[in-house]
């Protein structure tokens, strides 16, 4: 039998590559609206993280993700994502 491919994603806060399935996908729709999707089915331009909070704390404070968005993320935006992220 043959053995799947599992598709892996590097996180932008520690650099480590995982399994997608592991990871938390950041999605950027074409309306410019920035969230978190815990399904990974949104449509839109994706990056991901690990489920960790520091991750999310590195990534944020080397702006990976404006970097990866190619837009500005206003605070309002992280803090709302942030408290998904605690929820969760």
């Amino acid at each position: 039998m043959k053995t799947r491919k599992i598709p892996m994603r590097q996180c932008l806060g520690c650099g480590e590559v995982k399994p997608k399935r592991e990871m938390i996908r950041v999605v950027k729709s074409k309306d410019g609206e920035i969230s978190l999707d815990l399904t990974g089915k949104k449509s839109g331009r994706g990056a991901y993280i690990c489920h960790s909070l520091d991750c999310f704390t590195q990534a944020r404070k080397k702006r990976r993700f404006e970097k990866s968005f190619s837009c500005m993320i206003s605070s309002d935006i992280y803090e709302e994502m942030e408290r998904e992220l605690k929820d969760e």
